[in-house]
């Protein structure tokens, strides 16, 4: 039954885009024909070229390590090494600087999730589509192979029944001679 709604719902989708009615042999000929994944090549503009790149950069175990190294080090260089620090121990120069970081940072990492999801749901409806591609013409194999098992099937029972008939009449034969 379900099998059978999927393979109507296929039709309907192909007589729609090809606009006649098709047989199944057609669709399943369509469907090998036509590729299923579309690779969407769009050039990226600048904008999303650095936010991909900031996003790569600031996710990562070496940005956290270093940006904790470059942190500690202005504390030492404040506190420790200067002897007329350029931004004492509050820190305000410091807390200005991480404000603005954070404040550039966070959208730009958000379009690059967003420009990742969209990739993630192109991709989910790909697989989407060569699975369903792929169920369509496993269904016509599985089809396929039942009605030449039937007619191996009915040709088995001829073969046996032309055997019967010749050991009959080997054996009526041999009794009239």
């Amino acid at each position: 039954m379900e099998n059978k709604r999927l393979s109507k719902l296929v039709k309907e989708l192909l007589d729609l885009e090809s606009g006649k009615i098709l047989e199944k042999g057609e669709i399943i000929q369509m469907l090998l024909e036509k590729p299923t994944v579309h690779k969407n090549e769009v050039k990226l503009t600048l904008g999303q070229r650095v936010a991909d790149k900031m996003a790569d950069v600031a996710g990562s175990w070496g940005f956290i390590i270093s940006f904790c190294g470059v942190l500690i080090f202005w504390i030492i260089l404040n506190i420790v090494i200067l002897s007329r620090p350029f931004d004492a121990y509050p820190f305000i120069l410091l807390n200005l600087v991480l404000s603005m970081l954070a404040a550039i940072q966070a959208p730009i990492i958000m379009m690059s999730q967003n420009r990742q999801e969209t990739k993630d749901r192109q991709r989910a409806e790909n697989d989407y589509k060569i699975n369903l591609k792929a169920e369509i013409i496993l269904e016509d194999i599985h089809a396929k192979i039942v009605a030449l098992t039937k007619q191996q099937q009915h040709l088995s029972k001829k073969i046996e029944e032309i055997e019967r008939m010749q050991k009959k009449n080997s054996i009526s034969n041999n009794t009239n001679q």
